[in-house]
């Protein structure tokens, strides 16, 4: 059934390979306010399920306590029904706040690139009417 067992104390070695090795996490972690908004929903939810499937157990017993259970249920329902939308809602308000990765269409970035050629063209105009204006051959000037 394996190797030999070795001795508490006998073979251990002075270096130990820790416990765990952490890796980096595949996706960002979730934003402070939708975090607790998704907690909110999924335990919302999770009472609702528990509440239902107790008011389907009492239906199915004939209890007195059927009726109400089922019209709290169907309250419930609305309540985590809420709690989704509220963690979608949260998302998207966060998202706009601070700031969502967009890749910019074809169109914005042509549109930039005629303004900034358009400014550097300015700029370089602007710097030759210095320059003429410093010296009135256009050449600039030598400092010796």
């Amino acid at each position: 059934m394996g190797g030999p067992r070795v001795g508490r104390n006998e073979g251990m070695s002075v270096e130990q390979q820790p416990l765990w090795v952490e890796e980096p996490a595949v996706r960002p972690r979730l934003p402070d306010p939708v975090r607790i908004a998704a907690v909110r929903a999924v335990i919302i939810v999770a009472a609702t399920l528990i509440q239902a499937m107790v008011a389907f157990l009492c239906t199915l017993a004939g209890s007195w306590l059927a009726f109400p259970m089922v019209l709290s249920s169907v309250g419930s329902t609305v309540l985590a029904t809420w709690g989704v939308l509220d963690v979608w809602v949260t998302r998207q308000v966060w998202n706009q706040r601070n700031g969502v990765v967009s890749m910019p269409s074809s169109t914005a970035r042509k549109l930039r690139k005629e303004r900034r050629r358009a400014r550097r063209a300015a700029r370089t105009a602007e710097r030759a009417a210095r320059i003429r204006s410093a010296d009135g051959s256009g050449q600039r000037l030598s400092r010796a």
